[in-house]
């Protein structure tokens, strides 16, 4: 593969030693083409247009235009485009707020170099990325009754008995990190089909996401295996 069919990667980051180690880690690793690198989120917005880029990763918080504000003006510009959140926020809001607004990774500034390529890898692939702080994050909100006002413990395990089959395989597809697209092949439907099945399954669990979904899965999944080891 040549370096002009490599992911074209944008990335912006305040903090210009840590944004200088990301450039060198994408460069390093002979799979990633580093567009350009910015310190601030307008200055990434004003040249998108002639950047073209196929990822972006950005900080969260940054002064003038925040991170979340910067991944909507991104998928407003370019729905498609993947974008991934790297941030030293360790705040589960954070993480479902930039999950709602279509966030396709979620990675800690402090995880390891190797896993970061690994996860950009996923996203490029279709899968979403968030590293197990991440999951962690999420599974200790859904444990949280303030967080699930509406429904206990036994009233989402009787929820998932009254998903469908097809609805249960997609969960425990989305909970392996697939994409739609993979989903659709791996049961031999539609993708339109598979968002049907994904929006019934937040529906039915009042959750909000994709990631919330798949840390949920992971929840019940040591919970039932906590309960069989007693």
């Amino acid at each position: 593969m040549s370096k002009s069919d490599f992911p074209r990667v944008v990335i912006v980051d305040d903090h210009p030693l840590f944004r200088r180690g990301v450039v060198e880690l994408l460069n390093e690793s002979d799979c990633f083409e580093v567009l350009a690198d910015f310190d601030n989120a307008q200055a990434l917005i004003d040249n998108m247009a002639g950047l073209q880029p196929s990822l972006a990763l950005i900080d969260l918080h940054m002064p003038d235009i925040s991170g979340l504000e910067l991944l909507k003006t991104l998928k407003s510009i370019d729905q498609h485009l993947p974008v991934v959140i790297l941030t030293a926020s360790d705040d589960s809001e954070d993480l479902l707020e930039a999950l709602s607004a279509g966030a396709d990774g979620y990675l800690r500034k402090d995880t390891h170099p190797d896993e970061i390529i690994d996860r950009l890898h996923q996203v490029q692939s279709g899968q979403v990325a968030i590293n197990d702080s991440g999951v962690t994050l999420l599974a200790q909100h859904l444990r949280n009754p303030i967080a699930r006002p509406e429904k206990d413990e036994a009233d989402y395990n009787d929820t998932f008995n009254e998903l469908t089959e097809r609805e249960q395989q997609t969960l425990e597809l989305i909970s392996k990190g697939m994409s739609n697209k993979l989903i659709a092949r791996e049961l031999g439907i539609s993708d339109g089909t598979v968002k049907v099945y994904v929006k019934n399954v937040l529906r039915k669990l009042n959750l909000h996401s994709r990631l919330e979904l798949a840390a949920w899965a992971h929840t019940q999944h040591k919970d039932n295996t906590s309960l069989e080891n007693e």
